[in-house]
């Protein structure tokens, strides 16, 4: 006859008290979760729904979507030349990624791999010019963009003065430093000149913190509007980020519905570009040897 064990059902209890604490635990996490998610999207949400809805309707509190987005993102890609402007800042976010990264690897290879007078100096000095913005500079650069080199009204204007980026050289070197120093060493000893180094074993090492580079200067050079809006008054030539702003009229009537699908559309650029890199984003600014 089998005896049974009064304690049994007891131990069964403290072992279930653990697992549903835990079960509550991550449910708390989940809708913690949750509601951040929407509080941080929640005017990218608001901003999808309302240009969805026709002018009538888009000024009321209603958050209920329409059918008029089509109707209104024709309005600002045909009337308001939003292709045009999105091509225009297609342009200069590419030429502006594709120069930033060049002299970015260019400059950290010449910081990390060659010996030079007063190169401690000359890298503090590339560090101190992440504390001047270019809002600091706009007359200065002005009159040099428009007076001395006579690029007003033209796409050098506002790609040139922002190919230099302290960001990707200081990334870049951080990196370099990481990489064993044997390793161009041996390459030295096999004949490897320093710019066949950096096309055959840094930039396959480095594409992470290139990915993460590109996605930071892309972002940076698509949403440029201080500068394009003072230097180029080719309204053909335009970037997307003063496109947008034309479109709210100033002491007349808005269609808000219109700027919200444009404001939607514009930022799928970008949007794209992150998510197509976000893994090389998140491993170049991981602080592990496998970067």
């Amino acid at each position: 006859m089998a005896v049974k064990h009064p304690a049994a059902p007891a131990a069964r209890a403290d072992r279930t008290a653990p697992r549903s604490r835990r079960a509550r635990g991550e449910w708390v996490t989940h809708a913690a979760l949750i509601l951040s998610v929407l509080i941080i999207g929640a005017p990218l949400i608001l901003a999808v729904i309302k240009s969805t809805q026709t002018s009538s309707v888009v000024l009321s509190p209603s958050l209920l979507p329409g059918g008029a987005f089509f109707q209104n993102l024709s309005g600002v890609w045909q009337d308001a030349n939003l292709g045009r402007y999105m091509l225009n800042s297609l342009v200069v976010a590419v030429c502006v990624t594709a120069g930033k990264t060049t002299l970015a690897l260019l400059a950290a290879l010449a910081f990390v791999y060659f010996r030079f007078p007063l190169k401690g100096a000359a890298f503090t000095l590339v560090l101190l010019s992440l504390m001047l913005p270019t809002e600091v500079l706009i007359i200065a650069l002005f009159d040099l963009v428009s007076r001395d080199l006579n690029w007003a009204n033209t796409y050098a204007a506002i790609i040139v003065p922002f190919l230099a980026s302290a960001t990707g050289t200081f990334l870049f070197r951080q990196h370099f430093l990481s990489i064993p120093g044997s390793l161009a060493d041996a390459a030295r000893i096999d004949g490897c000149g320093p710019l066949l180094y950096l096309t055959r074993i840094l930039i396959p090492m480095s594409t992470n913190t290139i990915g993460a580079l590109a996605v930071i200067q892309f972002v940076y050079a698509w949403d440029q509007y201080i500068w394009p809006l003072v230097i180029m008054q080719q309204d053909d030539r335009q970037v997307v980020q003063v496109g947008l702003r034309r479109l709210i009229e100033v002491g007349g009537q808005t269609d808000w519905g219109a700027v919200m699908a444009g404001a939607v559309i514009t930022a799928l650029p970008p949007l794209i570009v992150f998510t197509a890199l976000q893994r090389q984003f998140s491993r170049g600014f991981a602080l592990s040897e496998d970067k």
